[in-house]
């Protein structure tokens, strides 16, 4: 009994050994199609044109790059800090969009399951005809705001933008604040 109780305890060690981490992840400079990856990094001042790609994980576009993005599906977060560019469209997020202190910002039909965060930009921000789950935050942008024709899950706010943002036909369940409030 003692032995058949020793082997199914050795049998079982495997069963708790921590999994395999996760490739490295992809970074794109250049053009990607309809492939699936891990992670997904467009490096500083690279440009990245993304075509029906799958992002298991996370999407980052680092300080100065620009991403242009057609029919995408991110199964993490995307994130822009100090991104020169940002144009995605006809795409779905499963996490949260944090678009902060780059260029212009454009996010146009696309499906978001969390929040989008657009902060400090000193370009045009476009965000047009998208689903977005969570709440949709625009702050201190600089180079004008076109919120419009949205369908927002929870709060549409908008604080410090210079000029203030224009648009309309949202649809917000929650509540429209501040610089949106007519929105």
């Amino acid at each position: 009994m003692k032995r058949l109780f020793l082997v199914f305890t050795l049998a079982a060690i495997p069963l708790f050994v921590a999994p395999a981490a996760h490739a490295d992840a992809v970074t794109c400079s250049g053009s990607i199609g309809a492939v699936v990856v891990d992670e997904l990094v467009v490096p500083a001042g690279a440009t990245c044109t993304l075509t029906g790609t799958g992002v298991r994980g996370n999407l980052s576009v680092e300080a100065g790059a620009t991403l242009e993005a057609s029919g995408i599906r991110v199964g993490g977060n995307v994130s822009g800090d100090g991104a020169k560019s940002i144009d995605i469209q006809a795409s779905g997020i499963r996490g949260n969009a944090q678009l902060k202190d780059g260029g212009s910002v454009t996010l146009t039909d696309t499906r978001i399951r969390g929040d989008v965060t657009v902060e400090g930009n000193g370009g045009a921000v476009s965000i047009t005809g998208n689903t977005i789950r969570g709440s949709l935050q625009a702050d201190n942008n600089t180079g004008g705001v076109d919120i419009s024709n949205n369908r927002i899950g929870n709060n549409l706010q908008c604080q410090g933008n210079d000029p203030a943002p224009t648009g309309g036909q949202n649809r917000v369940l929650g509540n429209k604040q501040d610089q949106c409030a007519t929105l």
